[in-house]
């Protein structure tokens, strides 16, 4: 977990158990008594895609976080099976998701968020399409700012 900054913003994509890692994420930023959990002034917003209700894996755990700290963890649900349709009236994936808030997803990311994706590989070529979607001034204002960050199919990750 970068610790440099306690003003960040963490974004997690996650499906089905790939939830395990960021659970862990989590617990360490609001469930324990760590350094890095007491000094975080961020945001950790985690988007989890699942089939349906019964598969949201420590919902209950994550629902306390949320009580706990409004200001600090946001959580959003992609379900596909049961939750309500995407723009296009489908069903609702991660990536249409993600998509949903993807003004506020880079402007985060202008902002030096750190985005994480973990589960089903799958998952990939939607979240490829959504960065496919994005403004390409967007695209060019982050990567004229972030001379770190490179974009690599589609892909975003900071390079160190």
């Amino acid at each position: 977990m970068p610790e440099d900054d306690p003003n960040v913003t963490y974004i997690m994509v996650a499906t089905g158990t790939g939830i395990a890692p960021f659970r862990s994420f989590l617990r360490r930023l609001f469930g324990e008594a760590t350094p890095a959990g007491k000094n975080f002034k961020g945001l950790a917003w985690l988007f989890l895609g699942v089939a349906n209700k019964d598969a949201l894996l420590y919902d209950e755990e994550f629902q306390v976080y949320l009580r706990q700290n409004p200001d600090k963890m946001r959580l959003d649900y992609a379900l596909s099976r049961e939750g309500p349709p995407n723009k296009s009236g489908g069903k609702m994936y991660i990536q249409d998701k993600v998509e949903e808030y993807s003004d506020e997803v880079f402007d985060a990311l202008d902002k030096g968020a750190h985005m994480y994706f973990c589960g089903l590989k799958g998952m990939m070529p939607g979240i490829q399409v959504i960065t496919e979607t994005f403004d390409e001034l967007k695209l060019q204002q982050i990567a004229a700012r972030h001379a770190t960050l490179h974009c690599s199919t589609y892909l975003w990750h900071e390079s160190r």
